[in-house]
């Protein structure tokens, strides 16, 4: 019984730790992307100063969902005591942080700014992983494909209303849109649960109050 209650008082602390470097690296560190972004090499076309704002804000609520990724696959792994689900959840936070660096370099190039409110999104979004990942694997990953399902029509929205001229944030949107779509059909393969239409039209709703206010603050 105390080796018991040592080997969870060890996993608690290990838990801790990963969380707080996750969320340290996160909102202070310069993420590097493991790839060159997809705007790299596109020539820069001049936009107006209205078509700037307009890109870095659909551009910082975008870095704001990058935050939250990795926020939500952290928990998730944390939390899995499957080996191949938290490698691959592993797997698609990594490739979020290339994400995470494209937007903020976008975002530098557009001379806008993150979101002020970034541990408050990353702390939620922790929080929801949690949650998901504490009741099952099936509803864990059920979460991570809704998730992704939003994400990707969100991105596509964004393709839809992004000035033409910006190319280069045209091509991170694409290129995120469909990662994206990967991570919610590999989280349907491996098992996902299909969430009841409450939870879809709950995670529906978080997901406008936050685009909403980042598009701003």
């Amino acid at each position: 019984m105390t080796n018991g209650r040592l080997l969870t008082a060890t996993a608690r602390s290990e838990f801790l730790l990963i969380a707080a470097d996750t969320a340290l690296r996160t909102l202070l560190a310069r993420s590097s992307a493991s790839q060159p972004s997809p705007a790299r090499g596109l020539p820069l076309q001049t936009l107006t100063a209205e078509q700037a704002r307009l890109s870095a804000a659909l551009m910082r609520v975008n870095h704001v969902g990058e935050v939250c990724a990795q926020a939500l696959y952290m928990a998730q792994a944390c939390v899995t005591r499957d080996e191949s689900l938290r490698q691959g959840l592993l797997q698609a936070a990594h490739e979020e942080t290339d994400h995470l660096a494209w937007t903020r370099e976008r975002l530098d190039q557009l001379r806008g700014r993150p979101s002020l409110l970034n541990p408050l999104w990353f702390g939620g979004a922790f929080a929801i992983g949690l949650g998901a990942a504490r009741v099952s694997d099936a509803v864990s990953l059920g979460f991570v494909a809704e998730t992704e399902r939003q994400v990707s029509k969100h991105l596509q929205d964004h393709l839809q209303r992004l000035p033409a001229q910006d190319l280069a944030s045209r091509a991170v949107v694409a290129r995120m849109q469909g990662d994206e779509a990967r991570h919610a059909a590999q989280a349907r393969a491996a098992g996902a649960a299909e969430l009841p239409a409450p939870a879809r039209w709950l995670m529906r709703a978080a997901a406008k109050v936050m685009t909403t206010v980042a598009h701003r603050i």
